[in-house]
């Protein structure tokens, strides 16, 4: 017979997937907080909350292996509630019940008054905003809009997460400013789709003006932007971002691909001419300038041609950091009627040649930095060793700055000036000035 938990009541929650789900966790657990409910990220409690990510099968894999071995645990008697709620959960929440039913029940993305009324626990509004960090003190991810009205024919983010909808900005000046009282030095702007911000609230796109308002607030010294979508693109945010020394002169801007035949089949609104018009502007513009793009690996139809083309381009535009990932046949996406024709393997073999060749054009780069100084945000420490970031790197994601931490005293969460004397593919080695 199953034996209940020795822990009475504590919340613990699962974060999987990116940055918009870890800013959910975080406003589930300040809800919860503000309930008097005793909950914690990722350790033992009693009762689990599993906040998943569908966006790509590894994701999906990974999302449901957690939940299994959550399930598991319950079996064991080791918890004793399971509940399930994000975008897994809100694109595939039929098959889930059929499929895994030991789960207690199971939530979509904009269930939250729902899935705290479970926990017995009522959703307060004069919270919106608040939330527990589950980041180091000293960075937070400030997502500012929901959704995305984008008809990319690989994505199924409409389908998990809505049409696009604009946080208004005093929300967002309100949350800020409460971050910055709590130590909060750099706030990393997230959305879906960042570009289209205030086109619903405004009538038109109005990063830029959250930008001036956000650029006011005392404490706040590093301000960057992911998940810029390149369409439409308002270069205002450009003009802002070379006169503002708060803004971080970095940019991320999934791109996808470079040939014309994808990009069309993508429904991506754009075609190579304008992709390296835009590159060229924002570099032109932002001399200093770090680009981080994405691209899809093995799209269907993606030819050999296709492939080349797209190595050649990185060859020639150097992005300064980048990611990629093998396409992933999503149902009821435009691109699931297409033929899912390019084989794993050649997938596999493509992301790698990829990763490879921007490891090369990482080393390169990296290598430039040796001898220059760059005011660094000091993350943490492992070993004998601070690890720093400067404003060309986002955390998680980019390089770091790896400082001896046997002859130096740095302050976690504080700005240092480092002198780069070493570097790797992907890491700087850097001493105190």
């Amino acid at each position: 017979m199953r034996t209940k938990s020795t822990t009475i009541n504590k919340i613990n929650i699962i974060t999987l997937g990116c940055s918009k789900n870890i800013y959910d966790s975080e406003v589930l657990m300040g809800q919860l907080k503000a309930n008097k409910k005793n909950v914690v990220h990722e350790k033992e409690g009693n009762i689990v909350v599993v906040n998943t990510c569908g966006f790509i099968d590894n994701a999906k894999e990974e999302s449901i292996n957690t939940i299994l071995e959550q399930v598991k645990n319950k079996k064991a008697g080791n918890i004793d509630k399971l509940y399930v709620t994000g975008c897994l959960s809100e694109r595939y929440k039929v098959d889930l019940i059929k499929q895994i039913p030991e789960v207690d029940q199971y939530f979509g993305t904009t269930d939250l008054p729902s899935l705290l009324k479970v926990l017995n626990a009522n959703y307060m509004h004069e919270l919106v905003g608040e939330r527990i960090l589950t980041t180091p003190k000293h960075y937070a991810y400030l997502k500012i809009s929901e959704g995305c009205d984008r008809s990319c024919s690989f994505c199924a983010i409409p389908l998990m997460r809505g049409k696009h909808r604009s946080i208004p900005i005093e929300n967002l000046i309100y949350q800020a400013k409460m971050l910055a009282s709590e130590g909060v030095v750099e706030l990393i702007l997230i959305a879906q789709d960042l570009t289209s911000y205030g086109l619903d609230l405004y009538k038109k796109r109005s990063l830029t003006k959250l930008l001036n308002k956000l650029v006011e607030i005392e404490g706040i010294y590093w301000i960057r932007l992911h998940y810029a979508f390149p369409t439409g693109f308002p270069l205002d945010v450009i003009k802002f971002m070379n006169e503002n020394d708060k803004i971080c002169n970095y940019l991320d801007i999934p791109l996808q691909h470079i040939s014309d035949n994808v990009l069309k089949s993508m429904r991506r609104g754009s075609n190579s001419l304008k992709i390296n018009r835009l590159i060229e502007t924002f570099r032109e513009k932002v001399p200093n300038i770090i680009l981080r793009t994405t691209l899809i690996i093995g799209y269907p139809g993606e030819s050999e041609e296709d492939f080349s083309l797209m190595k050649e381009w990185l060859n020639e535009i150097k992005f300064e950091r980048l990611g990629c990932f093998a396409y992933s046949h999503e149902e009821n996406t435009h691109a699931y009627n297409y033929d899912d024709d390019v084989p794993e393997k050649v997938k596999k073999d493509r992301v790698n040649q990829i990763m490879n060749l921007q490891s090369k054009l990482s080393w390169a780069f990296n290598k430039k930095c040796i001898g220059k100084t760059f005011n660094c945000l000091i993350d943490r420490k492992e070993g004998e060793f601070y690890i720093g970031r400067t404003f060309m790197d986002s955390p998680d994601v980019d390089n770091e700055v790896l400082i001896d931490a046997t002859k130096n005293f740095l302050k976690i969460g504080s700005f240092s000036k480092i002198k780069i004397i070493d570097a790797t593919n992907y890491d700087l080695t850097g001493i105190v000035c």
